[in-house]
């Protein structure tokens, strides 16, 4: 057996020194499964990244790429474009929430987000406001890892070595563990912290607010879901003091809540939506900004006529492969009903089955939504913050792929997924649970 040099490779978000002493290699994938090189099966309770919505490998789509990469493999996208570019922009936005028409094509979640944050900063000069340049993010929220986003995001580990160069402000995380824990859906209590945006109104000003960006859920952040109203109550207070609000959907699109975005499910629409994961089912990198038209239309009148309106994008910007990996994408998730399937009779097992896990005498809060979930479990002093990365190792070792952040098992598996698959994770982590329980 050939043995895979490691040296090289600097791994991102990796312990590299541990992980090279004891590598975790995924050789092939289909479906919710992973096969490791010696044949063994993992299934992925995660869908990769929260991203591979319709399960990997999906024959349509490696054809669909395929076909392009020998038709176009690449063009410019400034001052020239591709008919599929368009075609596919046509069809996201019969996706997206009213009013939310227009597309701006990125390669990544990040760079939704760096190009949302610049589009509200352009918004508002063309009105004449230049002077709102401070965004107002949330704290445990995750938003990428451009400056843009770990300016923004409430994760202190992605901003502590680099700063956070933009004018930003962020209001409490809605994790009330001692009020809420084992809800059901979306928590009862916790309304009211969307009231702190008020106190950042009145002590920064609003003429000095450019947006406020939150995601619905936060994913990285440990799967923390809104309360109810909450949402609400933040877009009220946005259009009261004429603050745009943009929701980072990187996670939360494409199916994950049981609508096509959190903004469709939850019933409250913002002035933008970032994406990148499922829009394509992660074939090949992907992400957009889906703008409003009053956002666009303003931004188009200020400009002169002729010039270039807006001075930002990415040479692999709405990429020839990138977009025929997203109609087929779209054509699985049409066919097979996968943007709502979560809020049908699987969302409902996997609720069900996530909350069994409850008698277990480690775990102190078991969150869900649509095909979301975590697991919290009352960690030891020696392990505070560090269980869910037990879990995690250990979870492997089980057979599922999950994301330990902080104390919590976090888990998102591909749409696709079925009842029997669902009981065989929930199996395989009772006894993980258990494991964790004697560190």
């Amino acid at each position: 057996m050939t043995t895979v040099k490691t040296d090289a490779f600097w791994m991102p978000f990796t312990p590299n020194r541990a992980f090279k002493a004891a590598p975790r290699m995924v050789e092939s994938a289909e479906g919710i499964y992973l096969t490791e090189k010696g044949g063994r099966q993992v299934i992925d309770a995660t869908a990769g990244l929260w991203c591979s919505n319709a399960g990997h490998c999906r024959s349509e789509i490696a054809e669909a790429i395929h076909q392009q990469a020998q038709k176009l493999d690449y063009s410019s996208i400034f001052n020239f474009a591709h008919a599929l570019g368009f075609e596919y922009a046509e069809r996201l936005v019969q996706h997206t929430p009213k009013g939310l028409d227009k597309v701006f094509f990125t390669n990544s979640g990040s760079e939704a987000v760096e190009s949302a944050l610049k589009i509200a900063l352009q918004y508002h000069r063309a009105r004449g406001q230049a002077g709102r340049t401070l965004f107002i993010g949330r704290e445990k929220g995750y938003h990428g890892v451009n400056f843009g986003g770990i300016s923004v995001g409430g994760l202190p580990p992605n901003f502590q070595a680099f700063g956070q160069p933009l004018n930003v402000a962020h209001l409490p995380h809605t994790l009330d563990i001692k009020r809420n824990a084992f809800s059901k859906g979306l928590p009862e209590h916790g309304v009211e912290l969307a009231e702190e945006l008020e106190r950042l109104v009145a002590f920064h000003g609003a003429e000095q607010i450019a947006a406020v960006i939150v995601e619905p859920f936060a994913g990285a952040g440990g799967v923390v879901l809104p309360p109810k109203g909450y949402l609400q109550r933040l877009r009220a207070l946005c259009d009261q003091h004429d603050l745009l609000l943009i929701f980072d959907e990187v996670i939360s699109g494409w199916g994950r809540t049981g609508s096509a975005f959190a903004a469709i499910e939850f019933d409250v629409i913002p002035d933008m939506i970032t994406s990148a994961k499922g829009i394509n089912n992660a074939t090949v990198p992907m992400g957009a900004a889906f703008v409003s038209n009053p956002i666009y239309n303003t931004i188009m009148d200020a400009a002169p006529e002729g010039g270039v309106e807006f001075y930002h994008g990415y040479t692999y910007s709405c990429h020839p492969l990138a977009c025929a990996a997203g109609m087929a994408t779209l054509d699985i998730y049409e066919r097979e009903g996968l943007l709502t399937r979560a809020s049908g009779e699987i969302g409902h097992h996997w609720e069900q089955a996530l909350h069994s896990l409850a008698d277990l005498e480690n775990v102190i809060d078991v969150r869900n939504y649509g095909l979301v979930g975590a697991i919290e479990l009352d960690a030891p002093v020696h392990l505070k913050g560090k269980l869910g990365a037990k879990a995690n190792a250990l979870a492997w070792e089980a057979g599922v792929m999950t994301r330990g952040i902080g104390d919590a098992i976090c888990l998102s598996p591909p749409l696709i997924i079925e009842p029997h698959e669902i009981d065989t994770i929930v199996d395989r982590l009772r006894d993980v649970i258990k494991m964790c329980a004697a560190v």
